[in-house]
């Protein structure tokens, strides 16, 4: 419903009051106009101003078009870019009026400055218009060319601010290039910046469970461990940790935790000064229990074989100073791996005494007699 269709009150809706007449009794009906609500008494100046930004953007995307024509689209870019930076008001407005498929189309383009630019323009229009993004045709592919130049970080941005609705992501997922770009763009160590970005793409790739096998066949396992283990930069290893947390819920990342001592690695992360932040140390608590919930009785033994594995994410769970969230994914790790552990005893204690019945040569331990 148009807001500014509702007339301005007229004259006849205003209160009145008539002047009795002397002598007589009357009653007077006091007739009060209510008061309009402030969303809906828009002043002419609001409506004019909400009327203009279409028109503002079509102008822009028309002016985009002509000059994609004439193989000189950089100025125009731009100009999109610094609307949809001060404006959030013309994002949608933009994406209505066709800036999308322009703009992905400047994202492999000849000019590097309007790629950069045009990948600006779609991280800032994602924000207000992201079903216009995510349907728009051969956006997804833009963006994975994109992945690959200096346009990196905003088309990393614009791929995690698609996954923030929950509906898109098995569609991103479902684009191996893509997920393989990001990956690629971790190994090859860019910017503090599009590293990030790059890792919030992936964590919301991986919150999607079916992707997750999909990341540990591109090689993202190996990928985030090297960032954990040799990555300095503030901020990078917990965002690096919280995207193997979420991979290591699929069976398919043990044999890749495996290849690279991911176990004994978040072991010693949980350990008391082990990681650098406390966000750090719950990341890494929460991939080992993810592990062993997605792996089984194979995960669990690949944690148990790590010396003083039990000891070690028992402080965790009795530390005082530990936040909540580490605290109680300890606890549950913690079970997990002593109930393995006494149903391992109960194992070998059924074969023992198997054995012992079968074989009328050997003697339990309780029967055996001493010999001096």
């Amino acid at each position: 419903m148009n807001m500014n269709s509702y007339p301005p009150p007229s004259d006849r809706d205003r209160q009145t009051k008539q002047p009795a007449a002397k002598g007589k009794r009357t009653h007077q009906v006091s007739q009060t106009t209510p008061k309009p609500h402030p969303r809906l008494a828009r002043s002419p100046r609001a409506a004019t101003a909400m009327e203009v930004k279409p028109h503002t953007a079509r102008a822009l995307v028309g002016r985009l078009r002509a000059a994609a024509a004439a193989c000189d689209a950089a100025a125009a870019v731009a100009a999109i870019r610094l609307a949809s930076k001060d404006d959030p008001e013309i994002r949608a407005p933009l994406a209505d009026a066709g800036a999308v498929p322009l703009l992905a189309a400047q994202l492999a383009g000849p000019s590097a400055a309007a790629g950069v630019d045009a990948a600006a323009a779609l991280l800032n229009i994602s924000i207000s218009a992201r079903e216009q993004l995510a349907s728009a045709p051969g956006l997804l592919d833009a963006l994975t060319a994109a992945l690959r130049t200096d346009a990196a970080h905003h088309a990393a941005a614009t791929v995690h601010s698609l996954l923030c609705a929950e509906a898109h992501r098995a569609a991103i997922g479902a684009r191996r290039p893509l997920l393989a770009a990001l990956v690629a763009l971790l190994r090859a160590r860019p910017s503090t910046r599009a590293a990030k970005d790059a890792l919030k793409a992936l964590f919301g790739v991986a919150l999607y469970p079916p992707n997750r096998a999909t990341l540990v066949s591109l090689g993202a396992v190996q990928a985030l461990f090297a960032l954990v283990m040799t990555d300095g930069r503030h901020g990078i290893v917990e965002d690096a940790t919280a995207v193997v947390a979420q991979v290591a819920g699929c069976a398919e990342c043990l044999e890749a935790f495996r290849w690279v001592s991911g176990v004994r690695i978040l072991l010693d992360l949980v350990e008391p000064g082990g990681a650098e932040t406390e966000r750090v140390r719950e990341n890494a608590a929460a991939a080992l229990l993810n592990l062993v919930v997605a792996g089984g009785e194979p995960a669990v033994a690949e944690v148990l074989a790590v010396g003083g594995a039990e000891e070690t994410v028992r402080e965790l769970a009795e530390d005082s100073a530990a936040s909540p969230r580490g605290k109680a994914k300890a606890e549950a790790l913690l079970r997990a791996l002593e109930g393995a552990a006494r149903r391992r005893e109960h194992r070998l204690a059924d074969f023992l005494n198997g054995l012992v019945q079968s074989d009328p040569y050997i003697s339990s331990p309780a029967s055996a007699s001493t010999h001096g």
